[in-house]
């Protein structure tokens, strides 16, 4: 593995602001995820990492650094983090040497005037507990975080059960970073990891929600569902998912990428036989938007039904009907991939041809309907489904003449 850094992988912006920050006499080193992915790339164990977020941690006081910029967004000033903005506007995180002094499992209280290598020792795991020095490259890396990543291990850094007392978000953390990355937990980890699950049910809903999407959209949903089910994390956050055997989640590895997070949630609820209306409250529970837990219904819903066959247009037209926004979703989960494009291109045939699907494709409304002598109300959405369905099975009849001629016969 490489030991120096190659500093033209960073944004001129950043190496500008810890140029500045060196120049006032003050350390600055480069951290965060942008390092810990090329570190990955570097080890030859993962793809070229995408140009991330570049942290700097440094010596300076936020009141110094303050001073020092512009314009300048104290973000999280109490423990020592000021946004500085460059000047596209874009905003870049500064942090203070700190260590905690204390912590309720989510808030800390800390202290500033301490060491780097102090900084890196109160960091989660040993592969974010790596810096680069912004002029030479140097990568200080005290907690062997670089042989960690060669190994694919998640390793917390000192003592496991500290760690995840410090902060509870630690636990999803490192069950997200083994599935993402496709790492090992190291065994005392894995067991204070365990041990800790129950703390889990302090943290917010958001956040227990962002880490559960960002677990699904790594490169093997089976293995991040798999590793929450066996910490015990998956019947405390998704009791509804209590019933999701072993084999179930190698079933998510089969959507094809990119597997979206939300209609992955959606199939491993269906696999765990809830329905339509346990899955919406699921969801909502967890904070997922509006838009999102209808989406999840509507996937669930449609998962309980039996498909199409591609080639008989009048039963995919009704299929359709009651499930066309969400068609390609649906398609997506229930199906195996060799009847997936035949599915998804009549469909698309279909909604190609303008034949109607709802209601509102009718060649009469409600008011044609009115005018003609039908009493609105209830009765009246009736003969309209049932106008709809005639013609879902013959979409020729879709005339004004025709359905005003059987809107009386169903008067």
């Amino acid at each position: 593995m490489a030991d120096v850094f190659p500093l033209e992988r960073i944004p001129e912006p950043v190496r500008a602001i810890a140029g500045t920050l060196r120049g006032a006499g003050h350390e600055a080193w480069f951290v965060g995820g942008a390092v810990r992915d090329w570190l990955f790339e570097a080890s030859g164990a993962g793809p070229p990492s995408r140009v991330g977020d570049f942290d700097i941690a440094t010596s300076a006081l936020p009141d110094a650094v303050r001073a020092l910029f512009r314009r300048t967004v104290p973000i999280g000033i109490e423990h020592g983090t000021v946004a500085v903005l460059d000047g596209s506007g874009a905003s870049h995180e500064v942090t203070t040497f700190r260590r905690d002094v204390e912590t309720d499992g989510r808030h800390a209280k800390v202290a500033f005037g301490v060491s780097l290598d102090e900084d890196l020792a109160r960091r989660d795991f040993t592969i974010n507990a790596v810096a680069v020095h912004p002029e030479t490259g140097e990568i200080r890396d005290p907690f062997a975080g670089r042989a960690d990543i060669a190994s694919g291990v998640v390793r917390a850094v000192g003592d496991p059960t500290t760690r995840f007392r410090e902060d509870r978000l630690r636990v999803l953390r490192a069950l997200r970073f083994a599935s993402v990355f496709g790492f090992q937990i190291e065994p005392a980890t894995w067991a204070a990891l365990c041990a800790s699950v129950p703390e889990i049910d302090h943290l917010s809903r958001e956040r227990v929600r962002d880490e559960w999407l960002k677990m699904l959209e790594g490169a093997s949903p089976v293995v991040g569902v798999g590793m929450w089910r066996r910490a015990g994390a998956l019947a405390r956050v998704w009791p509804e998912m209590a019933e999701l055997g072993p084999d179930v989640p190698g079933r998510l590895d089969a959507i094809t990428p990119p597997r979206d997070p939300v209609l992955l949630t959606a199939a491993a609820l269906w696999h765990a036989g809830a329905s339509e209306y346990v899955a919406e409250s699921a969801v909502r529970r967890l904070r997922f938007s509006n838009d999102e837990a209808a989406r999840v219904q509507a996937v669930v819903s449609g998962l309980r039904v039996p498909m199409p066959v591609p080639g008989l247009a009048r039963e995919m037209r009704h299929w359709l009907s009651s499930h066309r926004a969400h068609a390609a979703d649906i398609i997506a989960v229930s199906e195996p991939l060799a009847r997936r494009p035949d599915l998804l291109a009549a469909a698309r045939a279909i909604e190609a041809s303008s034949d109607p699907l709802t209601i509102r494709d009718l060649a009469v409304s409600g008011d044609d309907l009115a005018a003609a002598g039908v009493a609105p109300g209830r009765a009246m959405g009736g003969i309209l489904r049932q106008l709809l369905g005639e013609v879902l099975d013959e979409p020729d009849r879709n005339t004004r003449e025709h359905l005003l001629a059987r809107a009386r016969e169903l008067s």
